[in-house]
């Protein structure tokens, strides 16, 4: 051995040992609050994005409000006084160019153009516009970034639904929710990751359906979980009235037993899942009770969401109960309000569309702001199209309905690191995108962005190709960007 050998090795006493070995142990513990897994049975690339973002993000958490069967833009946000001049005139040729038509509307020979009969005034320090028959949205319009420029190629409900929550037009896609649980987990060890809430409106309604919030071909601890408005806001959460809390437990501690052999023979990722759903449901039974109760809600809260907030199953109730479950640690959590596709009778539906969700929506943006938490909570709100400038079937200014429009439609997004105002353009037919057009998949790039994540590098390899939300197309928005 040599001097400087023989030399460390005699200083290298007890005391010096456990002082660099701290230094060790507190990267471990570090490590392991940062990523839960860590030290788990997953293979490193199968932990590679649990719990952790790319880069620092702008929001931990996403509440998407989405108003199912295509609001009309041109009677909520993008205002056209050309259209009111020409109320009932033909719409030119020049500005529709051919552009592909609905079943409904490629029989018509005429194409009478239809301002809103709605009223519209600006509101907030960037003088935003904003119809009459969303009050309380305008009067938290600053918190607000209205994109008036968003276009997709889907021009029927369905494949434009799909498109626009899952990245495709066809199904066995997994959702955004999905995405973000596989890409970032829940922040909640007791609830889900991804939370689904469904309402439903007065007026024309397109269903929804459960490949909507499917894992599609994640593993299905990441599919979302449907809550209810009835008694058990989760299916089968409770116990049976036979069993208690300690034999549940027991009868989940044999069934994990009995499903790790299983994988042991099988291999089947499946199997883990569902233990691990199993453990969830098990967790779940103390969290969602206390969460879904809003009873204990005091008055000013109520007050500020309206009564109907205390009716379950209301959209004011999943928007509070969205709060909720976001301030608790969800992750995504997706709302589907039904009743907006109004092909007729348009003046009436949609007043009745805005009394059902406007003041819900602007409530949240308020409570989540008083509370700390809509600068680290991306809201989103708007549907799958646009509507046509022109009227569909018989042309009246009482009665008058819209098309569905794929070429321009609004939306807006309110905290989590967007900047609020006005972006992009339309014409002044409303007809045609002339400035920023935002593609539905630099939408999914920009909000996975704002979480933290590389729309590029959130990738799973499925029959052999790497898939990601944004497919193979989308860049990040930084207009949008705060």
């Amino acid at each position: 051995m040599n001097k400087e050998l023989l030399e460390y090795s005699l200083n290298f006493n007890r005391r010096r040992f456990l002082s660099k070995m701290s230094l060790g142990i507190g990267s471990v513990a570090l490590g392991s609050l940062l990523i839960p897994d860590l030290f788990g049975e997953k293979k490193p690339e199968e932990m590679l994005l649990a719990g952790l973002p790319h880069f620092a993000p702008k929001a931990k958490r996403i509440i998407y409000l989405f108003q199912n069967g295509a609001p009309s833009q041109l009677d909520l946000f993008d205002y056209k006084p050309k259209l009111q001049e020409m109320f009932g005139q033909e719409l030119p040729e020049s500005i529709r160019n051919g552009q592909r038509l609905t079943g409904m509307t490629a029989g018509q020979k005429n194409f009478p153009l239809a301002g809103s009969v709605f009223n519209f005034n600006q509101h907030g320090k960037a003088r935003t516009w904003m119809s009459e028959i969303l009050p309380h949205t305008a009067k938290v319009v600053d918190e607000l970034c209205v994109i008036k420029s968003m276009y997709t190629e889907a021009i029927n409900h369905d494949p434009a639904l799909t498109f626009l929550q899952t990245g495709a037009q066809v199904g066995n896609r997994p959702s955004m929710g999905s995405w973000l649980s596989y890409g970032l987990g829940s922040e909640n060890k007791n609830l889900p990751a991804f939370c689904v809430l469904l309402s439903k409106g007065k007026g024309n309604g397109q269903g929804v359906y459960s490949k909507l919030w499917s894992n599609g071909f994640l593993d299905s601890v990441h599919q979302g979980v449907q809550f209810s408005s009835g008694d058990s806001p989760v299916l089968y959460l409770n116990n049976h009235e036979s069993v208690n809390k300690t034999d549940r437990r027991k009868m989940l501690d044999k069934l994990e037993q009995l499903n790790a052999e299983t994988f042991k023979e099988s291999g089947d990722p499946e199997v883990n899942a569902k233990i691990q759903q199993y453990e969830m449901a098990y967790r779940m039974q103390t969290a969602v009770p206390d969460i879904t109760d809003v009873s204990k809600e005091p008055d000013d809260i109520v007050k500020l969401y309206g009564p109907d907030c205390l009716i379950p199953g209301t959209f004011a109730a999943n928007a509070l109960l969205s709060r909720k479950l976001s301030e608790n640690g969800v992750r995504f959590v997706q709302l589907y309000h039904q009743g907006w596709d109004t092909h007729g009778n348009l003046p009436n539906e949609m007043r009745g569309q805005c009394l059902d969700t406007d003041q819900a929506s602007a409530a949240l943006i308020t409570d989540l702001k008083q509370r700390g938490l809509l600068d680290e909570t991306l809201v989103i709100w708007g549907g799958e199209f646009g509507r046509t400038n022109y009227c569909q079937g018989d042309f009246s200014k009482e009665n008058y309905g819209r098309d569905h429009h794929p070429r321009c439609f609004s939306i807006w997004m309110a905290g989590g690191g967007v900047k609020p105002g006005s972006y992009g353009e339309t014409d002044e037919f409303g007809y045609n995108i002339i400035e920023n057009p935002v593609h539905v998949n630099d939408f999914h790039a920009t909000i996975l962005h704002l979480m933290g994540l590389d729309h590029e590098q959130l990738t799973y390899k499925h029959l052999g190709r790497r898939y990601r939300l944004s497919d193979v197309g989308g860049k990040v928005v930084q207009g949008l960007i705060s």
